[in-house]
């Protein structure tokens, strides 16, 4: 039997990690809380991995596990400590190296462009949230009780990656329609952007190499920032579309989170498109040598993907 590999977390990020390794004929277990998925060539697990023996069991037999979990943007405070726990318990007892992807909110806004050595300085309690939880792992490392590489990226876009982000399904449906995309705080502020698929093939050669990468925080490649407004063009351009921008104010954000609370918790979050919010990931490419993928080409692969999607809303 091939080695096996546990994905924790059935997302998109998740999915895109199963995918690339049955490409590989590597043997893959999935973990999720919902039924198992429809992909008979993947062993499915489902139950809820706060339960520390449920986490044990679902990675017992892996010799690596990739941490892809990410509970809905509203319950990270009920949901998140609980997963991330029952994460850190269920590799410790089974002696698994774990990938672990983690965002940026831990360190704030930072007046340079942030690496691995950044010290964490959270504007908000998602990234204190955060900030607690990767420190935990660290931890963990550093008292030789967990065999960890921790994977940090930014702000997803890619071909159906991940879906509630600044280019996922609510942009180009808008766009297709005719309608204003919507951007936060200052749309001409260099950004990073991770092109979805090149954060699966980072995270599985960190499951790949050798132990040097383990006890150490890892930026994935990414290509260099540029403002959002420059990306809603280049996806316009490549949707044979015109497109416009509405700046949706924070205080509109906490208004519509009275209905629907995921905008409130986005609220908070929209310092990181004031200033410059820039990803250096200079540290991966001195060990891997990985060039990420082409702006360009990402966006023609997500457009042609969005198309396909939601063409519907263009016709309409």
């Amino acid at each position: 039997m091939s080695e096996l590999h546990v994905i924790l977390g059935a997302g998109q990020v998740g999915s895109a990690i199963a995918s690339e390794l049955l490409a590989q004929g590597k043997r893959v277990r999935q973990v999720r809380r919902g039924p198992p998925g429809g992909d008979r060539r993947i062993e499915w697990r489902s139950g809820d991995l706060t339960d520390p023996a449920f986490a044990e069991e679902a990675m017992r037999g892996a010799s690596v596990a990739y941490d892809c979990i990410n509970p809905p943007y509203d319950r990270w405070p009920e949901l998140l400590p609980g997963q991330r726990r029952g994460v850190l318990h269920g590799a410790m007892r089974n002696g698994v190296k774990l990938v672990q992807l983690d965002n940026l909110y831990m360190y704030g806004a930072p007046d340079a462009p942030m690496t691995e050595e950044t010290a964490a300085a959270p504007q908000s309690r998602k990234g204190e949230l955060r900030a607690r939880l990767a420190e935990e792992t660290l931890a963990a490392s550093r008292r030789g009780d967990l065999r960890v590489a921790v994977a940090r990226a930014s702000d997803f876009y890619g071909p159906g990656f991940v879906r509630a982000t600044i280019f996922g399904d609510r942009f180009f449906q808008r766009v297709l329609s005719g309608r204003p995309a919507q951007v936060l705080g200052d749309a001409d502020m260099p950004h990073s952007y991770s092109y979805g698929p090149d954060v699966a093939r980072a995270m599985i050669r960190l499951g790949e190499a050798g132990d040097d990468v383990l006890g150490q925080v890892w930026h994935l490649p990414v290509r260099p920032a540029e403002g959002t407004r420059a990306m809603m063009e280049r996806f316009a351009a490549a949707l044979g579309v015109a497109v416009h921008l509405q700046r949706v104010p924070d205080w509109l954000l906490r208004a519509m989170g009275i209905f629907q609370p995921v905008l409130r918790e986005v609220a908070e979050m929209t310092y990181q498109w004031k200033k410059p919010f820039v990803l250096d990931d200079a540290k991966w490419r001195r060990r891997f040598g990985d060039e990420p993928t082409p702006v360009e080409q990402g966006v023609a692969f997500t457009a042609r993907w969005a198309l396909e999607a939601f063409g519907r809303a263009r016709a309409a």
